[in-house]
């Protein structure tokens, strides 16, 4: 009788621990991706080559779970429909992930991913232009966003313009080099307010992209089949931008080593284990959980980027890093405010950012469609239906 007590109360522990290691997983995934990337780059893989192969590999893991899963519940594809889906394969696939990269090329592995978490502010901003995010002046939890969204604006800022003196995390030559230099080559202050602009806009295109994207499953209900014409629209288009902006046909060559690692890690993991991981801890846990973890990624990358590229940290991105994780955080609560005072009777989950209590479970069917912010990048960007 003892022994199945501890039991059951080893496997309740177990059940309460997983959302943890799963999203914990799920930042060390992510920031392997942003390392492996950068190192890709250093081996001369283009990031629109990378963009479209990446997307390749999504469509291969992703269509056939599509077709089997979901061939009862799509619904018909129409014109209207089909012009989102080709503006949600350039929002995302092309735009978003190509200035991002570009904005990591001219800053640093660290600096990029501290930059992702301004994604929730300025969602936020977008979803009050499109009235799907209202403010309450009377009540505090409400002002509270306003102010998060003020403070991670603020840090933003601060990365932009104030660079600082640098110094490294994790003393160390780096275990990649490039060009038998010790040190990663550091970006003229030109190049860093340019790739920090980059990566801002990286961030509103992937604000677009949520916003789009919730109003495109309101007539489209099938998360499967629309990331894999995500995936698709984004091939074609990004094939497209490729050969315009790449005239060299070498670059669509990539070996055995590094850039081939690129490809398919980024494929796999944050464009296919990643829907899935999203999809469990945010039916277990919602959407606002799994968003308070997205600061580990940047600690986490930080640690990589010194250890592995012996990337230098700049006074001001550390800075900066601290107040836009403080605004994400106050928006975090007052959204987490919002979720127990609207329509706690019917048990309803709240995500970042939308109004009147809609649900987030992204991995059931979806009876309210809501804009949901992720960790971090991935394709498409969205979680699988729960099997």
């Amino acid at each position: 009788m003892e022994d199945q007590n501890g039991s059951g109360k080893l496997s309740k522990g177990l059940r309460k621990v997983k959302p943890y290691l799963a999203i914990l997983s799920l930042q060390f995934g992510y920031s392997g991706m942003y390392i492996i990337t950068m190192v890709s780059f250093k081996h001369g893989m283009s990031h629109w080559i990378l963009s479209v192969y990446r997307h390749v590999v999504a469509a291969i893991i992703i269509t056939p779970f599509a077709l089997v899963l979901e061939r009862k519940i799509r619904s018909k594809m129409t014109l209207p429909i089909f012009l989102r889906i080709v503006a949600l394969g350039f929002l995302e696939p092309v735009l978003d992930q190509n200035l991002y990269n570009m904005g990591m090329k001219m800053t640093s592995t660290t600096f990029a991913s501290a930059t992702v978490n301004v994604l929730p502010a300025i969602t936020f901003i977008m979803a009050l232009i499109f009235r799907l995010e209202s403010i309450n002046w009377r009540k505090f939890h409400s002002v509270a966003k306003v102010i998060g969204t003020v403070i991670t604006v603020s840090g933003a800022m601060v990365m932009t313009l104030y660079k600082g003196p640098a110094f490294q995390i994790i003393k160390g030559g780096g275990a990649i080099n490039h060009h038998g230099s010790s040190n990663t080559d550091e970006p003229s202050d030109q190049n860093w307010i340019l790739g920090t602009i980059m990566l801002i806009s990286s961030c509103a295109s992937w604000a677009g992209f949520f916003i789009l994207q919730s109003f495109t499953l309101k007539k489209y209900p099938a998360e499967l089949s629309l990331t894999a014409w995500i995936c698709l629209l984004g091939i074609i288009e990004g094939s497209i931008a490729s050969f315009i902006f790449e005239r060299d046909m070498s670059v669509w060559v990539i070996g055995w080593d590094s850039r081939l690692l690129a490809c398919v890690y980024s494929g796999v993991i944050c464009s296919g284990m990643a829907y899935y991981v999203q999809g469990v801890v945010t039916r277990e846990r919602g959407p606002v959980f799994l968003t308070s973890f997205s600061p580990m990624c940047m600690i986490i990358t930080a640690a990589l980027g010194s250890l592995v590229l012996a990337e230098q940290v700049h006074l001001g991105s550390i800075f900066g890093a601290i107040l836009i994780v403080s605004g994400l955080y106050t928006v975090v609560w007052g959204k987490s405010k919002d979720r127990q005072n609207t329509d706690t009777g019917k048990g309803e989950v709240e995500g970042l950012p939308i109004k009147d209590g809609t649900r987030t479970d992204q991995s059931d069917n979806f009876d309210g469609i809501e804009i949901n912010v992720p960790a971090k990048k991935g394709a498409g960007k969205i979680a699988p239906p729960q099997a």
